[in-house]
């Protein structure tokens, strides 16, 4: 159950009191932690008492489950009776469903189907804010406690069978005192109702008792116990017809089943007032403490027909707890009894019994009644335990027990019952010899009160949080004493009692170190008392501790090698769990355990510190961090000043937080994520197994993705579907979007303005990471390079892992919640994923990708406009494949294509219908005007018709002022029909144009570009003298062929393609594919050490840049300014040279301006000096490209889209290829593998270049290449008809020749000697 909202639990005005009330009912009943005995003398300088009720664990426990029980009657009367509101907005609302189905028959949910989905809602994050706003809260028992029938069931007394009791399995078997009542059991049909979920106002020094007789499935309650002769409640069911048959009716109509919906705080209340009327019909109840007045009364029976007299003086009785029944034991008990157990005490005033006269029992407090309970989060530091007593051996300590602290207080509604006197338990060497002690008497009892000296001070057993715990508290003792002397007791106790109890505070540790988190670790392994959970590895031993070697490590003082006992493990395990819960539920605590001067803690020092804490407690320590999340929601202080704007929306002051103080916790966190995954030792196994969850899987079974152990996956799915891990993970991604909407509202509020702004949470959380601080702790250079690559893989897993649970199918996605905080996380992440030692592989998510329609979304996306609270997926392409993203890029532009082409169509059958003959046009000149003038629109194609001698002069002349609705339209060639060629255009024809044409437009003797001759990479040529709009043409043709899915035997450097996304080009690994020579003397450069001379003696450089401008040396010193500009040659000749202008004497470069010198040079080299002749081509480029389809790709998938791969796997070819006329078996197939397998890369690209007109293989691989083998004809010669080719289809037409050696040269003399088409 999260609550995400600052939205009441509940509306009703009682709520605060409600709260209140649970809150002291539980201070009164759960155990409280202190430190023991035997602890180092170091861990008490950390020690501190906790005053707030919510910051003892115990308490933080129970009232959670029980307000989750709370929360879950809501929602199933949400769901099965719904608001009762005619207009209810709630889809879960029964209100709601009625109204929508209007008059159509509606069924309601069964008990157990709306328990089930209730239980399911309330477990959700955010949960309240699925409630019906109109729903009122549930004030009765539900329909389940109907069928139940109680009556009594009488029994004799216990003098009449004064046999022993039987306390549970392994308990001693105790006489009945004589005076008390016998055993009252509740039955239920055949079973046994747990008493201890009754009202019963018994002290919790007979819960020993209870649970033992618990444990054989029949209960006494202890106050009906008291009374003398009382009768029996028997709870039995209404019989109802049942099928036998049905398998549900035999699973859901069981006693265990039903059992789920009786039990529930509301029924529980509403079924001990019906034991109550049961026990006693004359308004008394259960619980009221009576005394016999007699002692005749004692042995005798109740008659079935008779009703127990009451005497006009209240009688009293003491509850008493049997010999031995506080043996501890190790057995975990649900804390559901604690929950249910004081639940009617906090509502007793809140929720009247139908019997207005029936008085509520007396609260036996085992603290006194005005105890303070202190709500300030803040805690005292440091304070100093309780005087304990002097120990002179520790050695034969075995169970310690914390002192009882007694106070005299007057109880409301009760009459004659005082606390005892403080009395100090006795020493824990006492304890061990003796686990029967009776302390001695402290006051002196009537003779008419029956009470036992054997459980003052015997500890006891508790059930909260899920275990059993020890009783600090001590039987209320009745004693028959006047009104008058009660009162003067508590008036002479009362100050003394205030103090005593003050000193008898909850402890924990203050804040956590490396020596603590070790130690409670140790502590909590080796007393076998830790959680258990199914984390690997399940414990932290062996080479995987770690210690620092300037620390100490801290021990337990003890010289004995004897077993401690269960005692004193119990409240190791109490004081380590509060000391957990404390230090890690509180953000102020987590900053001071964690963080220093300098900030967080080296990263792995952090990771071991949570990996630890994660063995031995994992929920603890995931729910407690989630509650210190919860402080960074909280508003800055900027916003919370009462000068701000913003001071409106948040009227509450609240704790603020810094940005890098909300990052130092956020990274707290996220290292507590990382610790829970398994440990792996071998980065490729690490990878394997993202990859594997990227996809959605827990287990691949095969294909292109790595087959990593079975165990190890499903170790990892484990950690990552822990549902306290995914429930903080979701909640720590939600901090991102809330923090950037607060540095945002800081921007917009005019009183920041002369404020610093912080950076942004992400970016000082990734500098943590990012940061090489040597550990604390020894750990192995192999250790700290295995977490280099761990933690951003790991957070990356996690931040998918919530992409995952989220996600509901579609392409759009929520912005400001976890989801978003994910994408935001994962963005940063690729930013700056080279010093993260991230690769683009470790981005993608491609379970997104294998469940969304590859033409409709990404077309839908080009209308989408993204916002704060809505994002899109393809808005983050990183995440998607390369291969998706291509197919996402041409569906757009096959989209845009078909659009054009129905439009054309469209026009072009309106326009047959005016030409048509019968149409009412009737002049035939008119009919030709209009054709002329609708000619171009209704075109449905776009052809160019090109000779094969002015392949490029007849492309720039029809593509010339073009519409863009006709550039968008299909592609249709015609090459060399002036020639008498033949052709039909299905794509090779297009290919062998553009591959003329752009050999044409990049050849160097035009002077548009130049090629490297080391790189044979092309780039413009700076000052070029072709006009601007030849360059504009050039980019016309490469955006055409990509638009119409063509490759391009082209090669430019990346920095082109950067420049055309508009991606920066400002680093050396920019440059280096281009400009080698360049980048490798501007690295030494940056790498030189001055203390082997200075910059400038051994460089000798200066701060200009210089090219050379057809046979000119042109050089300008470089200039930061943004409009720098290089000079261009005029058309008109001039007789002053553009050397003219170079500077005399320019700067030197130094070693204090070498970075600025690298940087400008780059920026001169790619911008500066080709600015005009870039920006004509760019705006060709993106004439038939949708700019928003660019955003699919980077760098290097554009160029693969536009270039295609150069490198030809020839067993690849082999693998797409298909055959017609033979198969693959047949001998001349196998020789022409075998003969073009030893084929150069030349080669290779010729014979690809033969069949299919280009010598790329287009991104996708071999597999998009249509590559057929036909079969045609025997040759049985020397010589014989060559192979030739269809490009147009992809098919290679070869004869089946005598040898290999006839196929050898044939083949290399038909690819040497092949151009035009034989048949296109």
């Amino acid at each position: 159950m999260t609550r995400e909202v600052n939205r009441p639990a509940d509306n009703g005005p009682s709520h605060n009191s409600l709260e209140a009330d649970l809150l002291a009912a539980l201070w009164e009943q759960v155990p409280f932690p202190r430190l023991p005995l035997d602890a180092p003398a170091e861990i008490k300088d950390l020690v501190t008492d906790v005053e707030n009720p919510k910051k003892v664990y115990a308490i933080h426990h129970a009232s959670r489950r029980h307000h989750f029980q709370l929360l879950i009657e809501k929602f199933i009367v949400q769901l099965r009776y719904g608001c009762g509101f005619g207009a209810c907005p709630t889809a879960s609302c029964f209100s709601c469903r009625k109204r929508l189905a209007g008059k159509s028959p509606i069924r309601r949910y069964s008990p157990t189907s709306a328990r089930t989905l209730a239980v399911f809602l309330a477990s959700q994050d955010d949960s309240e804010s699925r409630l019906c706003p109109y729903l009122s809260p549930p004030t009765g028992p539900s329909d389940s406690t109907k069928s139940l029938i109680f009556g009594p069931r009488y029994t004799t007394s216990a003098n009449d069978a004064p046999s022993t009791t039987y306390t549970g399995p392994g308990g001693p078997r105790v006489k009945p005192v004589k005076g008390s009542s016998g055993r009252v059991t509740s039955k239920w049909g055949q079973k046994t109702i747990p008493t201890n979920s009754l009202p019963s106002q018994t002290s919790r020094r007979g819960s020993g008792q209870d649970r033992g007789r618990q444990a054989e499935g029949e209960l006494t309650s202890a106050a009906s116990a008291s009374l003398v002769g009382a009768q029996q409640v028997r709870i039995t069911e209404k019989t109802v017809s049942k099928d036998y048959r049905s398998f549900a009716a035999n699973v859901f109509g069981t006693v265990a089943f039903k059992m789920l919906e009786w039990l529930t705080p509301n029924n529980m209340e509403a079924m001990a007032q019906k034991v109550e009327a049961v026990h006693d019909p004359l308004n008394t109840t259960e619980g009221s403490q009576t005394l016999p007045s007699s002692s005749d009364d004692q042995d005798g029976s109740i008659s079935p027909t008779s009703v127990p007299s009451m005497h006009d003086s209240e009688k009293l009785t003491t509850v008493r707890s049997a010999p031995g029944a506080h043996r501890y034991a190790t057995s975990a008990v649900s804390p559901r009894n604690e929950v249910t157990g004081f639940y009617q005490r906090a509502h007793a005033e809140h929720h009247t019994p139908p019997n207005s006269t029936i008085q509520a029992p007396p609260q036996h407090q085992r603290r006194n009644s005005n105890a303070r309970i202190r709500t300030s989060s803040v805690s005292k530091s440091h304070t100093k335990a309780v005087p304990e007593p002097l120990i002179e051996s520790i050695a034969d300590e075995t169970g310690p027990i914390s002192p009882s602290i007694h106070t005299a207080q007057s109880e409301r509604g009760s009459k004659g019952l005082i606390r005892p006197p403080p009395t100090i338990s006795r020493t824990s060497s006492q304890l061990a010899e003796n686990d029967d002690y009776t302390a001695p008497e402290t006051e002196t009892l009537e003779p008419g009160s029956p009470r036992s000296h054997e459980d003052d001070h015997a500890p006891q057993l508790d059930g909260v949080n899920g275990e059993e715990t020890l009783s600090s508290a001590e039987t209320t003792r009745s004693l028959d004493t006047s009104d008058e002397t009660q009162d003067s007791l508590v008036n002479t106790d009362n100050v003394e009692s205030t103090s005593e109890l003050d000193g008898y505070l909850p402890q924990s540790l203050s804040r956590l170190n490396i020596q603590a988190v070790n130690f409670i670790c140790d502590v909590l392994q080796e007393d076998a008392t830790s959680e258990r959970h199914v984390l690997e590895p399940p414990t932290i031993t062996g080479s995987i501790k770690r210690s620092s070697s300037r620390l100490k490590p801290w021990k337990r003082r003890r010289k004995s090698r004897a077993p401690y006992s269960q005692n004193l493990k119990f409240q190791w395990k109490l004081f380590a769990e509060q000391s957990i819960f404390h230090v890690l539920s509180d953000p102020q605590a987590l900053l001071d355990s964690f963080t220093s001067s300098n900030g967080v803690v080296d990263s792995q020092t952090l990771w071991y510190c949570m990996l630890r804490l994660t063995r031995v407690a994992p929920s603890l320590v995931f729910d407690s961090l989630w509650i210190a999340l919860a402080g960074l929601f909280a508003p800055p202080k900027t916003l919370q000043s009462s000068r701000s704007p913003t001071a409106k929306v948040f009227p509450v002051p609240q704790k603020a937080f810094t940005n890098a103080q909300a990052a130092s916790l956020m990274s707290i966190c996220f290292h507590a994520l990382i610790a829970a995954a398994p440990l792996v030792t071998d980065p490729r196994q690490l990878n394997d197994i993202s990859r594997i969850r990227a996809h959605g899987m827990s287990l691949t079974g095969g294909g292109s993705i790595a087959r990593p152990p079975m165990s190890l996956c499903l170790q990892y799915e484990d950690a990552f579907t822990d549902d306290m891990a995914l429930r903080l993970a979701m909640r720590l991604l939600r901090v991102i979007p809330t923090r950037r909407y607060f540095d945002e509202l800081i921007e917009l509020d005019l009183d920041s303005e002369d404020s610093v702004k912080e950076m942004d949470v992400l970016d000082m959380l990734l500098s943590h990471l990012e940061s090489s601080a040597q550990s604390v702790l020894n750990f192995s250079k192999a250790e700290r390079s295995m977490h280099e690559k761990r933690v951003p893989v790991l957070l990356l897993d996690w931040a998918r892992a919530v992409m995952l649970h989220e996600w509901e199918g579609k392409p759009d996605v929520s912005g400001d919640g976890s989801f978003g905080g994910a994408l935001a996380l994962v963005a940063a992440m690729y930013q700056k994923r080279q010093p993260l030692l991230l690769g683009d592989v470790h981005f993608r998510a491609e379970y997104f990708g294998d469940r969304m329609d590859p033409i409709q979304m990404p077309v839908s996306w080009l209308a989408f406009t993204s916002t704060k609270q809505k994002v899109h997926l393809l808005d983050y392409p990183y995440i998607f494949n390369p291969a998706s993203l291509v197919s996402y890029f041409r569906a757009i532009n096959f989209s845009r294509m078909s659009h054009s082409y129905e439009e054309s169509q469209s026009l072009q059958s309106r326009v047959n219908a005016i030409v048509a003959p019968d149409s009412l046009v009737t002049e035939t000149h008119q009919k030709n005007v209009l054709q002329d003038l609708l000619k171009v629109p209704s075109a449905k194609y776009l052809i160019l018709d090109i000779s094969r001698k002015d392949v490029l002069k007849d492309a720039f002349d029809q593509l010339w002022r073009r519409e863009e609705r006709e550039l968008l339209r299909p592609l249709k060639i015609h090459l060399g029909e002036d020639t008498g060629e033949e052709g039909f255009d299905s794509g090779g024809v297009q290919q062998e144009f553009f591959r003329m044409a752009i050999a044409e437009a990049l050849n160097p003797d035009y002077g548009a570009f130049v090629i490297d001759d080391r790189t044979r990479m092309t780039w413009f040529h700076p000052g070029s003298l072709q006009p601007e709009w030849k360059f504009e043409l050039i980019g016309l043709l490469i955006s055409l062929a990509v638009y119409n899915g063509l490759t391009l035997p082209i090669t430019f450097p990346k920095a082109l393609y950067r420049k055309l996304l508009g991606e920066p080009v400002t680093e050396l690994h920019h440059i280096a594919d281009g400009w080698p020579d360049h980048a490798s003397g501007l690295t030494n450069l940056l790498e030189w050490n001055e203390k082997d001379g200075s910059v400038e003696d051994v460089f000798v450089l200066t701060y200009e840049f210089s090219t050379s401008m057809f046979g000119q040396p042109v050089t300008r010193e470089m200039d930061r300014s943004p409009r720098t500009s290089w000079p261009q040659f005029s058309p008109h000749p001039s007789s002053t040279p553009l050397s003219a202008d170079n500077p005399a004497d320019a700067p030197l470069v130094t070693g204090d301006n070498r970075n600025a010198y690298v940087s400008d040079y780059i920026r001169y080299l790619t911008d500066v000096s080709v600015a005009p002749q870039f920006a004509a081509f760019a705006r060709g480029f993106r004439t038939c490209l949708h700019p928003k389809s660019l955003q699919l790709l980077n760098s290097s998938l554009l160029q693969n889209v536009i270039e295609g791969t150069q490198e030809i796997d020839i067993s690849e070819l082999r693998r797409a290829a298909r055959y017609v006329g033979w198969d693959a078996g047949h001998r001349a197939v196998r020789d022409f593998w075998s003969v073009v397998k030893k084929y150069d890369d030349r080669m290779r690209r010729k014979l690809l270049e033969f069949v299919t007109a280009s010598d790329r293989v287009p991104v996708g691989g071999m597999q998009n290449i249509q590559f057929v083998v036909q079969k045609n004809g025997e040759e049985e010669g020397d010589g014989g008809h060559l192979p030739t080719a269809y490009t147009c289809y992809g098919t290679l037409l070869l004869p089946e020749y005598r040898d290999k050696d006839v196929l050898r040269e044939r083949l290399s003399m038909a690819l040497e000697n092949a151009q035009g088409f034989g048949f296109a």
